[in-house]
C-alpha cells in the first residue's frame, strides 16, 4: 500500500517509528508536511498538491495533526476523504478530539 503520513515533525521519534514499522511490513511510506499542502476545492474533482505535485494516488493517510494546526489539518484530511482516500482518523474525529483541549479556556 501507498501510505502518506501528515505530520509537521518529520524527525520526531513517533513519526520515525511509524515509518519504520510501515516499511518493515512492505508499505511505501511518505511524510508530508500538512501546512505545505494546498487544495483545489471543486465538487467535481477535488485535489491536493504538495510541492507542485498532485497527491492523488495514495491508498491511505495517517493524520498526525497538532493542536496548533487543527483547523487547517482537518480541512486537508476532509479533502482526502472527498477524494476517496482511506483516513485512519477522520476529520470529524480530529475536530471532536480537539475540543477538550480548549475546554479550560471556555471555563474562565
Amino acid at each position: 500500500m501507498k501510505i502518506e503520513m501528515l505530520s509537521q515533525e518529520k524527525k520526531s521519534y513517533s513519526t520515525r517509528r511509524l515509518l519504520e514499522a510501515g516499511r518493515k511490513r512492505g508499505h511505501a511510506m511518505w511524510v508530508i508536511e500538512t501546512t505545505r499542502c494546498y487544495m483545489n476545492i471543486t465538487s467535481s474533482h477535488p485535489t491536493i498538491h504538495y510541492s507542485g505535485n498532485n497527491l492523488c494516488d495514495f491508498d491511505a493517510i495517517i493524520p498526525r495533526i497538532g493542536s496548533s494546526i487543527t483547523f487547517y489539518g482537518t480541512a486537508v484530511v476532509r479533502q482526502f476523504e472527498l477524494m476517496g482516500v482511506f483516513c485512519v482518523n477522520e476529520s470529524v474525529a480530529i475536530s471532536s478530539a480537539s475540543i477538550p483541549k480548549l475546554t479550560p479556556y471556555f471555563l474562565e
